[in-house]
């Protein structure tokens, strides 16, 4: 079979020829435009490298760049709240310390600003009372003056025993109830593990920024990203912010008749 051959006029084929110029000419415009609204990969980034902590075996236990608070022999590391001279007189026996209420709270020694902080504690089987009056301290996350003054974060035996929420174990006291209730029963051991990021401060004392935690009670998240309307105190009306700088973490030997509570494991990483 013989095929004819097909011929185009010299203007068809130049309309074509154009036709074909614009189709390509589009389909590169749309793919440019196509690739402009991509997202591009992040820089890869090699330096500075982060820092090496070793961790401890269980989470609980001490990295390498904690400072060790308490380990269980020597109340080195705390002095009298209100005498910088006194080492504390708390209870130390079997690796556990003890509230003695005869002679207050405790702080530190050294001063800190921002930190990640571990910390457990434990209601006495035995206690008694109810309400506040049941197994009553508290974390005080920052010293701003004598006796109890700072930002606390409450212990209390909250194991079936009512009382004000922002009271309970785990408030920031008078200010944030915690997003859940994580007690255990009287005896057994519990755990904080605190991030604490200070208020800072501008030149003329005014507030630039206000001091933020975040709680675990238990492993459990308690406390997100808060930020603290000043000190907390158990009294009417707003709290407010005086300038300061570091400061000691503070333990509260609590007023209240029941039986005194214990720690054990305590250690904290500046950040």
């Amino acid at each position: 079979m013989r095929i004819k051959s097909i011929s185009l006029s010299p203007k068809l084929l130049q309309q074509q020829m154009r036709a074909l110029f614009l189709i390509i000419f589009f389909m590169r415009y749309s793919l440019c435009l196509f690739c402009q609204q991509q997202p591009t990969p992040e820089k890869e980034i090699w330096s500075p490298e982060p820092r090496i902590v070793i961790p401890g075996d269980v989470p609980s236990d001490p990295p390498s760049d904690a400072i060790i608070l308490f380990d269980g022999k020597r109340l080195d590391e705390w002095v009298d709240v209100n005498d910088s001279t006194s080492i504390a007189k708390w209870f130390v026996a079997n690796g556990i310390m003890t509230v003695n209420k005869k002679t207050g709270t405790i702080r530190t020694k050294r001063k800190f600003l921002d930190y990640q902080l571990h910390i457990e504690w434990r209601i006495p089987e035995n206690i008694t009372g109810q309400g506040q009056a049941r197994g009553n301290s508290g974390v005080i996350l920052a010293s701003t003056g004598a006796s109890d003054n700072g930002y606390e974060l409450q212990i209390l035996d909250s194991y079936q025993n009512k009382t004000y929420i922002n009271g309970q174990a785990g408030a920031v006291y008078n200010q944030y109830i915690p997003l859940v209730n994580a007690c255990k029963k009287p005896g057994q051991w519990q755990t904080y593990d605190i991030v604490w990021i200070a208020p800072r401060f501008n030149t003329d004392s005014t507030l630039k920024s206000p001091a933020t935690i975040t709680a675990f009670h238990n492993g459990i998240l308690i406390q997100y990203n808060a930020a603290l309307q000043g000190p907390t105190a158990y009294y009417p009306g707003t709290p407010g912010y005086k300038k300061h700088g570091a400061s000691s973490i503070k333990l509260q030997a609590h007023g209240d008749p029941s039986e005194p509570i214990s720690f054990r494991n305590i250690w904290v990483r500046e950040l």
